[in-house]
């Protein structure tokens, strides 16, 4: 793993305000200093997901998670540290310098031939399709399917022969062996012959959405099987983190698209485009990933579902309600008749036609009550009652009060029923919910600060429950001074707290990090940055983000000092207690220097306040 110097970390950091990289990711809402959001990294209602921008932390008191802007790039994209840094560098424009680590030197540049490997194979591709003498079967598949010279160009739309020209084209033009195979295009014989993988076949490349080639797709021209193959994941391809089409869609948009249309497969999306479509993305199979999720947060408004309307198209469109729902972004689901999925539909009907379709998309509560209606006869009172209790339920996951009013009216008026009778249904349902949620705690008793873990690196084997919650709170006021206080406080704390009557690991773990004088000077904004353990990270953050109502630094300070100072003195008068217990040992000498310095610890102890 590369590891960068402290000032290249503290640009990356500087450079990259943890408000606007999360703000891709869910909706944040200022309370106080702080911003406030339900957590992305696991379901609530209740927001209990702070960001503070003068720290440039994060901190869930629902599930614990912590850490600075860089951790949470790391989890949200589940990517390592270093791709994390890379990541936030190029969003900065900052330089990074190569690693030490030959090994880890050995495989970026493994993955920058790769990319380069793919952009070849993906021009050669396109420029063998226009080649009748070997791509005649291609272009009649073309012309029949209408693709525009515009449409093939746009998504680099190509052909694979039947031969081993792409092998010898990359051989050519000076590719290694390594690189070629790494890319997954050329295969290797048992008598070690390279070949083409993919062969007479129309070729899609699929692009990242900075427009890098990171894998192909490839649909026969006959009725031979399997209809398509696809590049398996490798050094530069995760299925489940890319959009097909993305890179399309965004070209020439700055800022978020208005709205994206999502569907299943490239043949999809490239029909659209082909007839005027153009903000359609493909997921690369039904079911939406939550990394895919994060993309489309990041570049839309509002996205609208557009499967198949089979039953896997409906499981698919759950699961990407479930995925979106606590992203802060508009979910709507398209509504056709009439054929049988958007292709067909726009090719049918014309794109006109197709787009008021888009424009009248659904929203999730119409669409969870549409497809709710059909599991029951409305004829019969005892279904009726049934859905309209189902109904109350899907009403009562609707934050938007606004909007669940709207709801209640039109359901009251379709249904015949009072809308107080509905509103009463919701209100029990909501206050069964909150009793379950709390559990014998008090309603508005603040949730543990780490009540569960989602990833846990290197487990701190602690349990704070059985240590005096005044104890912790010091040592937490500790931490919180160091950080947050430190020109007035290090000399006077580090004089005064002797380590080994910290009672929490956590925290003697971090307090000896604070009080090493080597990180005396490290900035407030990168002291999460001097931690591995992602526990701590996750404590720390904790700890960063709680409010200890300073009022009176200086008081604030002493009070802790005086407190570990008389922690020292009474442990002292403890061990001298029990030495005394056995005079008999002792010299005269010994016992009254013991006596003597027990009486300077009681006189002490009466001056500390």
């Amino acid at each position: 793993m590369p590891r960068y110097s402290d000032e290249i970390l503290d640009e990356v950091r500087r450079n990259n305000d943890i408000i606007d990289i999360i703000s891709q990711y869910t909706a944040l809402k200022r309370k106080g200093r702080n911003y406030f959001a339900c957590c992305p990294f696991h379901n609530e209602k209740t927001p209990s997901f702070s960001v503070s921008p003068d720290k440039q932390i994060f901190k869930c008191f629902g599930c614990g998670v912590g850490g600075d802007v860089v951790h949470f790039l790391m989890k949200i994209e589940n990517i390592t540290f270093p791709e994390a840094v890379q990541e936030l560098a190029a969003r900065a424009h900052i330089q990074l310098p190569t690693s030490d680590d030959p090994t880890e030197n050995a495989r970026e540049i493994l993955k920058s031939k790769v990319y380069k490997v793919n952009d070849e194979a993906a021009l050669f591709y396109h420029n063998q399709l226009y080649d009748s003498k070997i791509a005649k079967e291609a272009q009649d598949y073309v012309k029949k399917r209408k693709m525009t010279n515009t449409t093939l160009k746009s998504f680099l739309i190509g052909y694979s022969s039947d031969n081993n020209e792409l092998t010898a084209h990359l051989k050519s033009k000076g590719f290694k062996e390594e690189e070629m195979l790494a890319s997954n295009l050329i295969g290797k014989s048992k008598t070690g012959i390279l070949y083409d993988k993919f062969k007479h076949r129309l070729m899609f490349p699929i692009q990242d959405v900075r427009g890098r080639t990171i894998a192909f797709g490839g649909r026969v021209l006959d009725n031979s099987k399997p209809k398509y193959i696809n590049s398996p994941e490798d050094i530069v391809y995760s299925k489940g983190r890319n959009l097909f089409g993305l890179n399309v869609a965004r070209k020439g948009q700055t800022g978020l698209l208005k709205r994206i249309l999502v569907v299943e497969g490239y043949m999809d999306a490239i029909s659209l485009y082909q007839n005027g479509i153009t903000n359609v993305v493909a997921s690369l199979g039904t079911a939406l990933t939550q990394s895919q999720g994060w993309l489309l947060r990041k570049n839309a408004e509002q996205v609208i579902f557009g499967y198949d309307a089979d039953g896997a198209g409906q499981t698919a469109i759950m699961r990407g309600i479930d995925i979106l729902k606590n992203m802060g972004i508009d979910i709507r689901i398209l509504q056709i008749s009439g054929a049988k999925d958007p292709d067909e539909y726009v090719v049918k009907f014309g794109p006109d036609k197709f787009r008021r379709c888009m424009d009248e998309a659904i929203s999730v509560v119409e669409y969870k009550i549409k497809i709710l209606k059909q599991k029951f006869n409305l004829n019969n009172t005892s279904d009726k009652i049934k859905f309209l209790n189902e109904i109350a339920k899907i009403l009562a996951d609707e934050d938007n009060t606004i909007e669940r009013e709207v709801y209640i009216d039109k359901i009251a008026k379709t249904y015949s029923i009072s809308s107080e009778a509905i509103l009463a249904e919701i209100g029990k349902i909501t206050n069964r919910n909150t009793n379950t949620k709390v559990m014998g705690k008090k309603i508005l008793e603040r949730p543990d600060e780490v009540v569960r873990q989602t990833r846990v690196e290197t487990n701190v084997d602690v349990d704070d429950s059985k240590i005096n919650a005044n104890v912790l709170k010091k040592e937490k006021m500790t931490i919180y001074l160091l950080i947050n206080h430190k020109e007035n406080c290090y000399d006077r704390i580090k004089k005064a707290v002797d380590l080994k009557y910290i009672k929490s690991k956590k925290n003697k773990m971090i307090l000896e990090k604070l009080l090493d004088d080597a990180n005396k000077n490290v900035d407030n904004e990168n002291i999460i940055g001097l931690f591995d353990n992602q526990e701590i990270i996750d404590y720390l953050s904790g700890i960063l983000v709680t409010d200890f109502e300073i009022e009176d630094e200086e008081r604030a300070i002493s009070d802790i000092e005086n407190y570990y100072l008389k922690e020292i003195q009474i442990n002292r008068r403890d061990e001298i207690l029990e030495q005394l217990k056995t005079k008999d040992q002792l010299t005269e000498e010994e016992i009254k220097s013991l006596e003597k310095e027990l009486n300077d610890i009681i006189m002490g102890l009466a001056k500390i306040k």
